[in-house]
């Protein structure tokens, strides 16, 4: 059923990359995350090598610098990490629990990776989130790093959302939804770094551009909502998950499965024509750092086309 929708989706007509550096940095990003403790047992190891984060940013950043490159598939790393602590070990699902793991891991993001101020003592993933925190601040780039910690914090705060969501078994409201999980993907942040992997890093005046902000949205929109349609048959394999589009049109609507992951594909193709029109109007205007700009958008969206075909994640 779940093929039936992925074969309704229309392919992006992005070229497709990968970066020469992404079989190496991703070995780098397993010991990175052995490292700090995120995973501690063979079988968490094995579960982030099967998640292959660098096969993701590979393609999303390949032709940023390897540095650039390695930051994001660490980060990649990390929310795989936290999201399989939300959603697989039962941490998602307890308000109570994930609230002062919240709280902690925001304290972190609170010091924007100041290398003269230590960290509370939060454990492997507070301890990683500073680290990437500090390695994104050494790029000098005030803008970029307060953006990466406002996005880091949205995320982080919407797990509570859907912790307490999960809680009550409610199914969103479709805006809600939408609105939500733009956060919760953790989308937002891997676009800042890829940003900053970049030889031009758009400027913050550019980035306020109201026709890059549309965009903005619906990259993110797109890269959640493949991801949704991807994921769907491993998360309905016991209970469809609240936070799918697919649940969440079947519950608005009233229809069926079939229906609804067909109505999640037309979603999903409306938003790439959407995205294509305003994507049109950005390059006959933008110069190279908005073309930039562009080019990472719109491999993010091929990348996450490309990486969930593949990605052992949804097996």
């Amino acid at each position: 059923m779940r093929n039936f929708a992925i074969s309704a989706l229309r392919e992006p007509p992005f070229r497709a990359g990968r970066h020469a550096a992404a079989e190496q940095v991703g070995s780098e990003s397993v010991e990175w995350a052995r490292a700090f403790g995120l995973v501690d047992s063979g079988q968490r190891v094995r579960r982030l090598q099967r998640a292959d984060a660098a096969g993701l940013a590979g393609r999303a950043c390949s032709d940023g610098s390897v540095d650039g490159l390695r930051l994001l598939t660490d980060l990649i790393s990390w929310l795989f990490v936290m999201d399989d602590a939300c959603d697989e070990d039962g941490l998602g699902a307890d308000p109570a629990r994930l609230g002062p793991a919240i709280s902690t891991l925001i304290d972190v993001l609170d010091r924007c990776g100041d290398p003269d101020v230590v960290p509370p003592a939060v454990g492997p993933l507070g301890d990683a989130l500073h680290d990437l925190c500090r390695r994104t601040r050494l790029h000098d780039n005030p803008a970029l790093l307060l953006r990466f910690v406002s996005q880091m914090r949205e995320y982080l705060l919407a797990l509570l959302w859907e912790a307490a969501n999960r809680e009550r078994r409610r199914v969103p409201e479709a805006a809600e939804y939408v609105q939500l999980r733009r956060h919760i993907g953790g989308v937002r942040p891997c676009l800042t770094l890829t940003d900053l992997a970049a030889a031009q890093p758009l400027g913050s005046t550019q980035h306020a551009h109201p026709a890059l902000v549309t965009l903005d949205l619906l990259a993110v929109d797109l890269v959640c909502w493949c991801n949704d349609l991807f994921s769907y048959g491993k998360e309905s394999q016991v209970d469809p998950d609240a936070h799918n589009l697919v649940t969440v049109l079947a519950r608005a609507s009233g229809a069926d499965e079939a229906s609804a992951l067909r109505a999640a594909a037309d979603q999903f193709n409306q938003g790439l024509a959407a995205y294509l029109d305003v994507e049109k109007s950005l390059l006959a205007d933008g110069d190279d750092g908005m073309r930039h700009a562009l080019a990472a958008r719109r491999n993010w969206v091929r990348a996450t086309y490309d990486w969930s075909v593949v990605a052992d994640r949804y097996a």
